[in-house]
């Protein structure tokens, strides 16, 4: 489990990082039309600069898309981004107004902006249910923050009553600006690891960053950076936490409410299944396997592993291909693995 800088773990956590840790944040991505083009940017070419919207990995087309995927992780809130959602401000709103109808106030929205957006749009946000965001300056505004019109959005928000942060990557930088406007307003600080992606692989290296491993996205500095400002309201989120435990968590909250009788969770959220191709409905049944064990699809069935594996040389027998299979527990969710058997 991680920790911020100062050596606690939830102390300078704001509410919407909370949730994350439990895997209980559905994403949305509202846009990825945005326009700023950070060299540092991950966003994937599928969303990049598209009009595009996800819930979490699934791309909406109505209202009822979202409503799914929130009742699917059993959801108790949610983060908005993109791209830039307050292009999409009309969009932003609906939404929010959604998830507040149809979960109740105490479903957390946290939005991200690289905006200053001004008075009114706050006001409009808060009004929809807004209870937190997370601010994201340009790195040459980091130092004079407190001169630009974002301390001017930031401020307004708090007075507002709406939790106040920043979210930026953990880059070389004078953050002096930053943490006395936060200190002013009892603002959080985010950091996350610098990561490489297929969008930002080109900009990184042309920096001479480097990856910290052979299997890690994260560069090579990053955390040290986080490290130099040890005791500050920080906290640090790293390439690791975000590509695993947060991934992870989420997908057992997604298994435990979707796992059929038959499935085994795994320890990463994962299920895991037999599946058998062929007429082996019969002998499922002459082994006296429970109705509630296996389920007949078009040209398969599936059931437990375990009965699979002691069935395996009848099946086999009697002309059946049979395999384990380990997949991510949302409809049509990926292969992880399938073992033959």
């Amino acid at each position: 489990m991680e920790k911020d800088n100062s050596g606690s773990f939830f102390n300078y956590l704001p509410e919407g990082c909370r949730m994350c840790y439990k895997g209980a944040k559905m994403v949305l991505f509202v846009t990825g039309v945005c326009g700023k083009n950070c060299f540092y940017c991950p966003v994937s070419y599928e969303r990049r600069e598209k009009d595009v919207i996800f819930a979490n990995e699934k791309r909406v087309e109505k209202d009822d898309d979202i409503i799914e995927v929130a009742f699917l992780m059993d959801a108790m809130g949610t983060s908005i981004t993109g791209g830039e959602p307050l292009l999409r401000l009309d969009r932003v709103l609906h939404y929010m107004k959604l998830l507040k109808c149809r979960f109740g106030e105490s479903h957390h929205i946290h939005l991200y902006t690289a905006l200053a957006p001004n008075k009114a749009v706050i006001r409009s946000l808060r009004s929809a249910g807004l209870d937190e965001i997370r601010f994201h300056p340009p790195p040459h505004l980091w130092a004079d923050i407190g001169k630009t019109h974002y301390r001017d959005s930031i401020v307004t928000a708090h007075e507002l009553g709406i939790r106040v942060g920043i979210e930026i990557p953990s880059i070389q930088a004078d953050f002096s600006g930053i943490l006395s406007l936060l200190e002013e307003v009892g603002g959080f600080l985010n950091l996350n690891e610098l990561e490489f992606s297929e969008t930002n692989a080109v900009e990184l290296k042309k920096r001479g960053c480097v990856p910290v491993d052979d299997i890690s996205s994260g560069v090579r500095g990053s955390k040290e950076v986080a490290e130099l400002l040890n005791g500050k309201r920080l906290h640090f989120c790293s390439s690791p936490f975000k590509d695993a435990v947060q991934l992870r968590e989420r997908l057992k909250r997604i298994a435990k409410r979707t796992a059929r009788d038959f499935d085994e969770i795994t320890d990463d959220g994962t299920l895991v299944y037999g599946v058998i191709e062929g007429d082996g409905l019969g002998l499922l049944k002459d082994a006296d396997v429970m109705e509630d064990m296996y389920s007949v699809l078009n040209e398969s069935i599936e059931t437990a592993w375990w009965i699979t594996e002691d069935l395996a040389e009848e099946l086999k027998k009697a002309g059946c291909r049979v395999a384990v299979i380990e997949r991510y527990p949302m409809k049509n969710g990926m292969l992880v693995e399938k073992t033959p058997l």
